[in-house]
């Protein structure tokens, strides 16, 4: 599968100035497992982020290991900014994950299953079971499992089968003849995805309040009565990680969807880039399975412990003890918004701002609903990356072209992981008359705007929402995003311009306050920072701050270490991966770069230039990645209204160069320091937030 290089021109950069994106990436997921080990965290919170690390290795290997293998492949000698060749790239990603593996595992075995047993919450060894649970294993075994399980006996009739991508599996090791005089020695079992991976048992058989037993520890005692007649010699339970990038060819593609719907049936059936295996698992069946799967020892993860950890996400759900989760919050309305139910009128009356997930998701789901049953609005137009597959915005715009409105959804197809959705939204929406498009091939959309336009008083009104984060109401609970509400015209009018660009043809408009990627926005950002850097060499106080989820563009890197030389004061907050240097001497020590892992997921993006005390104010879709700059469509929005522009610095930015308990500095080596309040005050920002605007809701 082909992977474009992320990298805008990697043979002008000086190695020494740049970080590895996949080391940064893995960086970041040790400050992820930390929130597991920090004590101060609820216990099946920190459970949920050992779960979130598995998770997230497996995209990591599925994306960014794949496309390194891929340039090993291809022979590539260009390296990447960092200087790394794809190989000592390689090399050193895998150091870094089995290191990282093997403090998640010790950290689930000698710290969490502890804990977790002392509050009665206990995961039942197949070696310790009584006679009880014994027999409510092996009628669960007889009931649920035996009649769905497919033992595979490897033999020249059967080779060796077609295992999905993260499927659970069984190498069984045996001896003997069958009936039919076979005498294979090894067979393959799959565990039915439908299953959970672990099974909750009565707390009179378990003994304590919540027990469960492993998938993998029933299999391991009743997986010889799938063999009647030969001697088991061993059960090893692992799983393949597979390259899942979709590969569509843009010369050959004539209809996208129906491209990627096939393409989607074959992700499951990667290239093998990870193989995952029991540590019981004996040297002689770890080399056939990495003979069967044209892997190295290299990529050979093995797990002290169940090889899919992520699947322990679903335990706290099924533990109903608030004191080991953290305190639910009720979010906040804007209280431009709690008198007022016309939400036209509202934003008539002002920009409204929104800051998710301390403030409610409601109102953007209230307003188009509102929209789609108003007789007044005529059109809706909206952006869809990433929604839910039961969404109440989707919903509304089916009700509203149901209605007769002019409806436009502009649906990102190649939004990794949910094509799926997407494309089920998709043909949802054409099948009630809506205009479906999928913006321009090769450039994913990826900008979170809604425009509605009302009649009123005999012309023609715009409104619109501006975000963030995706339209997506689950997530909207656990991001922090930004959104506003307005109804201001010349905004409005260049967000009809970048639809109108997404669904026509023609060559862009100027947009009067929108940065626009591909276009402008790149362009603009650079010569935002080379102001400040002016500003700072003319003698006067000059300052950037900027968040956002990652920075990785060389060009902007080389601008900001410049305006650090100049004199500007740069605080760059980036939740994951950052490959700039921050604090060299001579290079960027006027440049620091913190990022913050808590309970909440960081995902807003603010950019801020004092510019002489003006305090030019952005939000947007976009990191200051290549990929954001020149290959999708994004939007950063001004911020003029003053109570908003106030807002987002008091909430969005400052409690963030303050934090002392959730924030890590990033050293130059690329490593992170926690800060800690060294006698202090604890100051954590997203616990200022929650206390600052979800406690309103509660007044």
């Amino acid at each position: 599968m082909s992977h474009a290089h992320p990298y805008s021109n990697p043979n002008s950069h000086a190695a020494d100035l740049f970080l590895n994106r996949e080391l940064g990436l893995l960086e970041f997921n040790r400050r992820v497992l930390a929130q597991a080990e920090d004590p101060n965290n609820p216990l099946l919170e920190r459970l949920k982020f050992l779960c979130i690390v598995s998770s997230n290795m497996d995209e990591f290997f599925e994306v960014r290991v794949a496309w390194v293998k891929e340039n090993i492949r291809m022979h590539t000698t260009r390296p990447a900014p960092d200087g790394l060749s794809p190989e000592a790239a390689f090399h050193q990603i895998a150091a870094d994950a089995h290191a990282l593996v093997e403090r998640q595992y010790r950290i689930f075995r000698e710290v969490l299953l502890p804990a977790l047993e002392k509050e009665g919450i206990a995961f039942l060894r197949r070696t310790l079971w009584n006679d009880a649970q014994r027999a409510w294993v092996k009628e669960y075994f007889d009931r649920e499992l035996a009649p769905v399980l497919t033992p595979i006996g490897l033999d020249p009739a059967h080779p060796f089968p077609r295992l999905l991508n993260k499927s659970l599996n069984f190498a069984i090791e045996l001896e003997g003849t069958d009936a039919f005089g076979r005498s294979s020695n090894i067979a393959i079992v799959q565990a039915p995805r439908i299953f959970p991976r672990f099974i909750k048992l009565p707390p009179e058989v378990s003994g304590v309040e919540h027990g469960f037993v492993f998938l993998s520890s029933i299999v391991h005692a009743h997986v010889d009565q799938l063999f009647p007649g030969m001697t088991l010699h061993g059960c090893y339970q692992f799983r393949v990680t597979r390259d899942s990038d979709l590969n569509v060819d843009e010369e050959d593609v004539k209809d996208l969807r129906a491209a990627l719907q096939g393409e989607l049936s074959q992700r499951q059936f990667g290239d093998a880039v990870r193989l995952e295996v029991a540590d019981t698992c004996p040297e002689h069946i770890r080399e056939f399975l990495l003979e069967q799967f044209g892997l190295s020892h290299e990529d050979l993860y093995r797990a002290d412990g169940p090889v899919n950890l992520v699947r322990l996400m679903q335990v706290p759900d099924q533990v109903d003890r608030p004191d080991l989760k953290f305190p639910p919050f009720m979010p906040g309305v804007p209280k431009e918004l709690r008198k007022q139910p016309d939400l036209f009128a509202a934003i008539r009356h002002g920009d409204i701002l929104m800051h998710h997930p301390y403030q409610s998701f409601t109102p953007v789901i209230d307003l188009l609903q509102q929209a789609a049953r108003d007789p007044a609005v005529v059109a809706i137009k909206m952006t869809v990356y990433r929604t839910s597959k039961d969404s109440a915005l989707m919903e509304a715009l089916i009700e509203a072209a149901e209605a007769g409105k002019e409806v436009t959804a502009v649906v990102e197809l190649m939004a990794r992981f949910d094509e799926e959705a997407n494309i089920n939204w998709a043909a949802k929406l054409e099948r009630v008359g809506a205009h479906v498009v999928y913006g321009v091939y090769g450039y994913k959309t990826h900008a979170k705007m809604l425009l509605i336009v009302r009649r009123e008083d005999g012309r023609l009104k715009r409104y619109a929402h501006l975000g963030t984060g995706n339209y997506h109401a689950r997530t909207a609970k656990l991001y922090t995003d930004f959104g506003l509400m307005t109804a201001n015209e010349e905004k409005c009018a260049d967000v009809n311009d970048v639809f109108l660009q997404l669904t026509g043809l023609g060559n862009p408009g100027k947009l009067k306050h929108l940065w626009q990627s591909p276009f402008t926005m790149h362009s603009s950002m650079i010569a935002a920072i080379n102001r400040e850097a002016d500003i700072a060499r003319a003698g006067r106080r000059a300052v950037i701050i900027a968040k956002m989820n990652s920075l990785l563009e060389p060009a902007l890197i080389e601008t900001l270490y410049a305006a650090s030389q100049a004199g500007v004061t740069i605080h760059l907050i980036v939740r994951g991966v950052c490959t700039l240097r921050p604090g060299v001497k001579g290079l960027s020590e006027n440049i620091k770069v913190r990022s913050i892992v808590g309970r909440l997921l960081e995902h807003t993006r603010v950019f801020y230039f004092f510019h002489d005390g003006a305090e030019d104010l952005y939000l947007g879709s976009a990191d200051w990645m290549g990929r954001n700059f020149f290959r999708r469509i994004e939007v950063a929005f001004p911020i003029f209204d003053a109570k908003s522009k106030r807002r987002i610095i008091r909430e969005g930015l400052r409690p963030y160069l303050v934090d002392n308990t959730q924030a890590w500095e990033m050293q130059p080596d690329g490593r992170y320091r926690k800060k800690t309040p060294r006698g202090g005050k604890a100051r954590g920002a997203q616990a200022m937030l929650l206390d600052e605007l979800a406690a309103k809701a509660r007044d």
